[in-house]
């Protein structure tokens, strides 16, 4: 069921414990994320004053009022020359997927990384055999870049990251 209209704004720090139990979630449960220790809302009150400082987005999703979904764009490596390369992070609260908040967050995202000057947006998706990640990525555009084979090992098993790339630099028509 598809969310009339979603309301996607920027995170503000009374967002942060939502954000964080959110991405708690995945931590927790799955290997969408290679982190194995949640992060807490005061490691998220630092990545946002970090994205904050960078002019790099933080996005939430709202339904009823409730945080249900949050995204933001990080760079991408630290070395200087990949400035204008950053990589997208997006989660949903737990029952909220295909709700088109998905899609809501990334093509928000995408926009407000194109008007912060990034060149290239770059997704790593875990190949966890859930497919809703990677395919919303191809949806809006972006394209194959490559396979690293084994390189997570969480919950008992090594996990293959997909790496895809969406170009910005036709955006909003590339």
């Amino acid at each position: 069921m598809a969310i009339n209209d979603p309301r996607v704004r920027p995170a503000g720090p009374a967002d942060l414990a939502a954000i964080a139990a959110i991405y708690a979630h995945y931590v927790t449960t799955s290997v969408a994320t290679f982190d194995e220790t949640a992060p807490t809302a005061g490691d998220w009150e630092r990545k946002a004053a970090d994205l904050a400082e960078r002019s790099l987005p933080l996005l939430v999703a709202e339904s009823d009022g409730q945080v249900v979904g949050y995204a933001y764009a990080g760079p991408w490596r630290p070395k200087p020359a990949y400035r204008h390369t950053v990589e997208d992070s997006i989660y949903l609260a737990p029952g909220h997927t295909g709700e088109g908040l998905g899609r809501a967050l990334l093509e928000t995202l995408l926009e407000r990384c194109a008007q912060a000057g990034a060149r290239q947006v770059i997704a790593v998706i875990t190949d966890s055999g859930e497919p809703g990640s990677l395919a919303l990525h191809r949806r809006l555009g972006f394209v194959d870049a490559g396979r690293l084979t084994a390189v997570g090992f969480k919950h008992g098993r090594w996990v293959d990251t997909l790496l895809l790339q969406r170009d910005l630099t036709h955006w909003p028509t590339g």
